[in-house]
């Protein structure tokens, strides 16, 4: 054992090491033995925290406070030793660059997000091809589906990206700790609003999402899943529906089937869908939630409908504007009337209201924004108990007064007979754009008994 490893002297320090032998050498030569022979550090062999070991450009090597791997050290205050993580600065496994991040046993690297391990990872990949450019073009947010990461489009688009080849594709997945990765493009302009997603890495894109303790199913190179409406199913899960009969007139997957079905207690559910990969995804889905027997698909354009007269409820859950659907809502009522859930994109300038008229619930819910972990969170439901006029604006009122006016006079022209509307509930879902926000008008409507 060379001097420096012998027992503190009575004043604490650690003797210095011959100048014939580098301390550095010395150090890990011995702490490389002792890591390969699994020996436990000695009690004989403490150090004070003021005191270190001479490295071989002079520089200290202080001891940590926990044990780290064979040697205990893990900081250089000098330039010879740049990289923390002793494995990478030994002579056997070498650190050709400078290591950004401490070893993995520390508390900093326990204490990075995904998008800075994933930062870090690539720039490791790169090495001296490392740039500014490139650092931007890496993606600080993304959506999680079980082990498959959905990139947003911007992402990875220089150049350089594609001289690595599906070597890329691994170390992003493999840092994000996935099995899967794909990247999406702009929505298709085909009028079933497809996603256009190319897979990267793996071999099907079928996924399976979890929404207050409902299954969904779906492929994401075929159908989309929104995350920022996960507040009106939250709302939907929770309307007393019990013994009613619902029509989905855009059922997509199951977005509020479901919840109608699994959590509001609607007896049956008429769900119309247009789209065949979304129809596969909606069958696979009543099955998965045991609400198969209960539900009848129709796999078609929601105009020819041939429905009419059995609904309690109809949900109209398209945007930008679900106004196509209109009249066939009116169809599938029921006699005695019931609730249209109306969706619709509403824009609102932000100088034509008063101030106190502008606490929006949808200002308390991040749309679809990253979190410090770089996955794209679900926004939260407002717990407020706030009253309707406290929350709306003029433009959202005039919109929902202009639709319950319209529908009135669908209903009367198709049923022959007067009918009136009520507004119940404005619901602001989400924002699109500034001042444009997803909304969804509850509107009763009923028959007007004779007089």
């Amino acid at each position: 054992m060379p001097a420096w490893g012998s027992p503190t002297s009575s004043a604490g320090t650690v003797p210095r090491v011959a100048t014939s032998l580098p301390a550095g050498d010395v150090l890990l030569s011995w702490g490389l033995a002792g890591w390969r022979a699994g020996m436990s550090p000695s009690p004989s062999l403490r150090w004070p925290r003021s005191s270190g070991l001479p490295s071989v450009s002079g520089s200290i090597w202080k001891r940590s406070s926990s044990w780290m791997g064979a040697t205990g050290f893990r900081s250089c205050r000098g330039a010879a030793w740049r990289c923390p993580c002793w494995r990478r600065s030994c002579p056997v496994y070498g650190c050709p660059r400078r290591c950004p991040v401490s070893c993995s046993g520390s508390r900093a690297a326990r204490r990075r997000t995904p998008a800075q391990k994933l930062r870090d990872e690539l720039q490791r990949l790169l090495g001296e091809s490392w740039s500014e450019e490139l650092e931007c073009d890496v993606p600080r947010a993304w959506q999680r589906h079980g082990d498959l990461v959905l990139l947003s489009e911007d992402s990875f688009r220089a150049a350089a990206w594609e001289k690595l080849g599906p070597v890329l594709w691994e170390t992003v997945t493999s840092a994000l700790g996935a099995q899967r990765l794909a990247r999406r493009g702009r929505v298709l302009p085909d009028g079933m609003r497809s996603p256009s997603v190319t897979l990267l890495l793996g071999q099907d894109g079928w996924v399976e999402h979890v929404d207050n303790g409902i299954r969904y199913t779906f492929d994401v190179t075929k159908c989309m899943f929104s995350p920022g409406n996960i507040t009106e199913k939250l709302r939907v899960a929770s309307l007393p529906c019990s013994g009613e009969v619902l029509v989905d007139l855009y059922a997509g997957i199951g977005y509020f089937t479901l919840p109608y079905l699994v959590h509001a207690g609607a007896a049956f559910a008429h769900a119309c869908e247009w789209n065949g990969h979304a129809v596969e995804a909606l069958r696979r889905n009543l099955v998965l939630n045991g609400v198969q027997d209960r539900c009848r698909v129709h796999h078609r354009d929601s105009r020819q409908l041939e429905l009419r007269d059995v609904a309690d409820r109809v949900n109209l859950g398209l945007i930008p504007s679900s106004e196509e659907g209109w009249p066939t809502a009116c169809r599938v009522l029921k006699n005695t009337g019931g609730v249209l859930h109306i969706h619709h994109n509403v824009e609102a300038l932000p100088t034509s209201a008063p101030l106190q008229t502008q606490v929006l619930q949808a200002e308390h819910k991040s749309p679809e924004g990253a979190g410090n972990n770089g996955e794209a969170p679900h926004p939260t439901e407002d717990g407020g108990k706030e009253t309707l006029g406290a929350r709306i604006r003029p433009e959202w009122q005039k919109w929902a007064e202009a639709t319950a006016s319209r529908i009135r006079g669908l209903l009367a022209e198709l049923r022959g007979q007067q009918w009136r509307t009520n507004i119940l509930h404005i619901e602001a879902v989400k924002s699109y754009a500034p001042h444009v926000h997803h909304l969804v008008l509850d509107l009763e409507c009923r028959p007007t008994l004779p007089t």
